[in-house]
């Protein structure tokens, strides 16, 4: 799957939500910062693992909704080492709990931040990040919408 932003697409299956979620690694670079949102079950660690293999992460990708952030490394498709930060905001209360685990080493570290659940630290998130949200639909299956901010004014 081929994609560029902004992008909304119907993923029917697990593994269709994990080759946009790779799709989309490819348009990203070190100190990306991917917003993800949606409910529970939504699909959004579906999605990082997606993105994980994009950046040639080996690693089985989990939930980091007790340890709050997991780090991966992986390699970029020129050879360069690529590393991963998949965050989960849930557990945080706000920016300031996000602030106090030292999220600025994360979100501008040089790696690529995913972050689940960020509409829970909106000002902690970049004004260039890339905003994913998934959507469940009745059939089972997942409305991805993918875009920055600045897309917003075209659509």
């Amino acid at each position: 799957m081929e994609i560029s932003l902004p992008f909304d697409i119907v993923s029917s299956s697990e593994e269709e939500t994990q080759d946009c979620g790779r799709s989309l690694s490819l348009l990203l670079r070190s100190g990306s910062v991917v917003a993800l949102r949606g409910g529970l079950g939504a699909g959004k660690t579906c999605f990082t693992k997606g993105v994980a293999a994009g950046l040639g992460v080996a690693e089985t990708v989990t939930s980091p909704t007790y340890t709050i952030i997991s780090e991966y490394e992986g390699t970029w498709a020129d050879g360069r080492k690529a590393v991963l930060y998949h965050i989960d905001a849930y557990r945080l209360n706000d920016d300031d709990d996000f602030a106090a685990l030292g999220a600025e080493e994360f979100l501008y570290g040089g790696g690529v931040a995913v972050i689940e659940w960020s509409e829970r630290i909106p000002a902690s998130i970049p004004k260039d990040a890339v905003f994913i949200d998934i959507e469940p639909l009745e059939n089972g299956g997942r409305k991805i919408s993918g875009y920055r901010l600045a897309d917003t004014a075209k659509l």
